[in-house]
């Protein structure tokens, strides 16, 4: 007993030598491999204009409403533009795949074996009330937000052990484990709140009382539900700053108005009359036809598609496979044979488009072909849960001629269908065992996508399945989705060139059974969670990418979804009166880094008062 004592002893004394001998590392910025392009003391980033001149109006819109400035909780629906009020301790840049600079913190220091993160806050950072942020702020609302905040913090941040002041300016992070390289990078994302605005106020509950926070604006007016201006705050603690910032050079324009229109018809009409300064065009028929007006073609409105090299993630036909009808997944397969994509592209969206073929398309990220050796160690132990398909076939969606005759993919569809337990009856698809017909609704809150749904609604009642399309506002629409309450619906999981913790809340088994959890589709999938866990805690670039083309397979041969298409460039119009800085950065718009010269402006503004 004694020498069990002793080894006991001895160990521990070891493991408390091993971690004192740990190395600890402070910088500027943190990358999660490789090292940051910018080094300590840059003046700027390379796609600015440090020069840029700040001041004037500009307009933008959204779509719906808003009933609430807290954007952090699920209730309620908050405003376009009210992130930037807030600010992190970190920041990233527009030309790096992943890499974190200080912003509201100076300074970064971890852990060799990442298992902790501390921040060193700038002794000049304040709130908009001029008080300044500490340690305190840090602490408050990282546990707020678990508590209380939307169901995404508890995913996002779920492998954080607790959080430490260690001075009024210095705060640090402690994780559950060291395998989760991620966490240093994405805790400095973390929105930082004021404690004393908050903690006498309740933070779950919606509110237009107008908050406080760090960033370069405050809200001016707003007009509830309507309208909201936000202005650029003359005592930003950052134009006072006089060392680098990573935001130096953007947020240029005085003032930030968002009016809010109905549907995408009337916004669109009104950037065409001049009520709308910048437009971004989300359909291809639109682009192509309805901007042959004079404003354009006298070079008084800019029209341009803007390369970029962001991925694109998955658009698609999303199944709620919580629905009965949608548990098997050969009915899934099958019904992704009604969708005539090359029909579509060509008669609807004027070939603009290209067949997305993977949940991180237009990126390194993902699978073609069939797995490599490197995948096949991680799909491998899975061969007798996994589909078949996945070892021998690569993975493609239906390809058909464009004609619109699809007989023989309507053909595969029933083979489908009839091995899932489904038959005609009367020209009606039922289930053998329940004797229930097949019948489901196609939930949207946007009037433009329902000439894309009723050719899709078409092939589908061929097959004998009764389709109901159903368009609502997107207030009633973002509720349903929230709880779950649709049969399919038409959704895009946006992708970053390093994922990571963010998978847990769009496929994790967890996240299934919360509402406001980003896994609508109800994925409750053993394979699927063993390889977000093994993604996030990845030694290195090689095995992230290896791991994720592995998950992309998984997803893509369980046929969650209906693959829809994407373009890769932004398609932006706007009134010629925003000058940019001539580098383009590799992965956005880029748009906070624009501003308003102010002769073209006064030379617009002529004009749209004369039309």
């Amino acid at each position: 007993m004694l020498k069990f004592l002793k080894y006991i002893l001895l160990t521990f004394l070891v493991l408390i030598i091993s971690n004192a001998n740990a190395k600890t590392y402070s910088s500027h910025a943190i990358a999660m491999h490789g090292i940051p392009k910018y080094e300590e003391g840059f003046l700027h980033v390379d796609y600015i204009n440090p020069s840029a001149l700040k001041g004037g109006s500009i307009v933008r819109s959204s779509i719906g409403t808003f009933d609430t400035f807290n954007p952090f909780i699920l209730k309620g629906t908050s405003p376009s533009g009210i992130y930037g009020l807030f600010e992190s301790l970190t920041s990233g840049s527009s030309d790096e795949a992943f890499t974190e600079y200080g912003l509201l913190a100076k300074t970064i220091e971890w852990s060799e074996d990442r298992s902790w993160v501390s921040y060193i806050l700038r002794e000049e950072a304040r709130w908009h009330d001029g008080k300044k942020i500490t340690a305190d702020d840090v602490v408050w609302t990282f546990n707020t937000l678990m508590e209380k905040g939307h169901p995404f913090y508890q995913y996002y941040y779920g492998d954080v052990k607790e959080v430490i002041k260690e001075s009024d300016l210095k705060v640090k992070f402690n994780f559950k484990s060291n395998t989760n390289k991620e966490l240093v990078l994405i805790v400095g994302q973390l929105p930082i709140l004021p404690k004393h605005y908050w903690e006498n106020k309740n933070f779950d509950e919606t509110s237009l009382d107008i908050p406080i926070g760090s960033g370069p604006y405050k809200i001016k007016s707003f007009d509830a539900g309507r309208s909201i201006t936000y202005e650029l705050d003359k005592n930003y603690w950052g134009f006072k700053y006089n060392k680098t910032l990573i935001n130096i050079g953007k947020n240029n324009f005085g003032t930030i108005r968002y009016d809010y229109y109905k549907d995408r018809g009337i916004e669109r009409e009104a950037f065409k009359s001049g009520d709308i300064d910048f437009f971004s065009e989300n359909s291809s028929k639109e682009w192509a036809t309805a901007y042959e007006i004079d404003s354009v073609k006298n070079g008084y409105i800019k029209k341009q598609l803007i390369q970029h090299e962001n991925p694109q993630g998955m658009q698609g036909f999303v199944f709620n496979i919580r629905k009965n009808i949608f548990k098997d997944k050969r009915v899934r397969e099958a019904l992704a044979y009604a969708f005539d994509f090359e029909w579509s592209n060509k008669n609807l969206f004027y070939e603009a488009y290209t067949r997305t073929d993977s949940y991180f398309e237009n990126s390194e990220l993902a699978s073609s072909g069939l797995p490599s050796k490197d995948e096949l160690y991680y799909l491998e132990p899975y061969a007798d849960i996994l589909p078949k398909e996945i070892f021998t076939l690569e993975f493609t969606n239906p390809v058909t001629d464009g004609s619109g005759y699809i007989r023989t993919q309507l053909q595969t569809a029933t083979k489908l269908l009839k091995e899932a337990g489904w038959k005609l009856n009367n020209g009606k698809l039922q289930n053998i065992s329940s004797k229930e017909y097949f019948k489901f609704e196609i939930l949207l809150y946007s009037p433009a996508f329902e000439r894309i749904v009723f050719p899709f609604k078409d092939n589908l009642e061929k097959l004998g399945i009764e389709v109901s399309v159903r368009t609502i506002d997107s207030a009633q629409y973002q509720k349903r989705i929230e709880t779950f309450d649709f049969d399919m619906v038409v959704q895009t999981f946006s992708q970053s060139l390093s994922p990571g913790n963010e998978q847990r809340n769009f496929w994790g088994s967890d996240a299934a059974k919360t509402n406001g959890s980003r896994n609508i589709i109800g994925i409750n999938n053993y394979v699927v969670d063993s390889l977000i866990e093994k993604l996030i805690n990845a030694k290195d670039r090689n095995e992230l990418i290896t791991i994720t083309k592995a998950l992309d397979r998984v997803l893509l041969w369980n046929y969650y979804l209906i693959p829809n298409w994407h373009i890769s460039s932004d398609r932006v119009l706007y009134w010629d009166f925003f000058d940019q800085p001539n580098i383009k950065p590799k992965y956005s718009l880029g748009f906070d880094t624009w501003w308003i010269n102010q002769k073209k402006y006064d030379l617009i503004q002529s004009k749209r008062s004369t039309n």
